[in-house]
């Protein structure tokens, strides 16, 4: 699968509608988290926010959340952003319609957010016209990568610092398989944005 660290401007003329990136004028990165609450990585996640006063949203898969509600209670106390990332972490490309959009609502009552995420990135046109009517869908600009075994975390650490600017909403993972990159690209680029003057918040 190609992997684009920056979002190409043609996936997001396609998919218009949908929220790639907030103002380029205020200097801000909306820092975004997939596929947790798990306890091998966002306790980590939520510590090195701390250390940094930084917020984020987390879209999160329903199933975790059932298996582990204190930590989905942890990321609310803290501040931050909740969004649904569907409870079985479903590929809307390879699932009905119907099924679909029940797994979305079976996350949403757990977890009463109006935001969503598509797992993958992938949706059908038809599921995200669905989809609208409920939630806004918040999709990136800028891939950390962190969940590629292929990618060093030094790269992944390298694509989230060269592509990141006023406006972006940069994605990590809060996963076990994405741990080794993300915790070790995390903190360099929070203490990165923080002292280049960046707010780091969630939605």
């Amino acid at each position: 699968m190609i992997f684009f660290p920056n979002t190409p401007w043609i996936i997001k003329q396609i998919y218009s509608g949908l929220t790639w990136n907030k103002s380029r004028s205020e200097k801000k990165i909306y820092l975004t988290f997939d596929d947790g609450p798990v306890p091998e990585a966002t306790p980590f996640v939520l510590e090195e926010l701390k250390k940094f006063d930084a917020k984020a949203t987390f879209f999160v898969i329903g199933d975790n959340v059932r298996k582990n509600p204190e930590l989905f209670n942890q990321i609310k106390q803290a501040g931050h952003s909740i969004g649904n990332h569907t409870f079985n972490h479903l590929n809307g490309w390879k699932n009905s319609q119907r099924f679909y959009l029940e797994n979305i609502e079976k996350c949403n009552e757990l977890i009463h957010a109006p935001l969503f995420r598509p797992p993958y990135g992938r949706t059908t046109f038809n599921q995200l016209r669905e989809i609208k009517k409920q939630y806004q869908v918040i999709m990136w600009d800028v891939l950390s990568g962190d969940y590629n075994a292929a990618l060093s975390r030094e790269k992944c650490l390298f694509n989230v610092i060269k592509n990141g600017k006023n406006g972006s909403i940069v994605l990590f993972h809060d996963s076990v398989k994405s741990y080794k990159n993300m915790s070790y690209a995390l903190p360099k680029a929070l203490d990165f944005w923080k002292n280049e003057g960046y707010e780091i918040v969630g939605f």
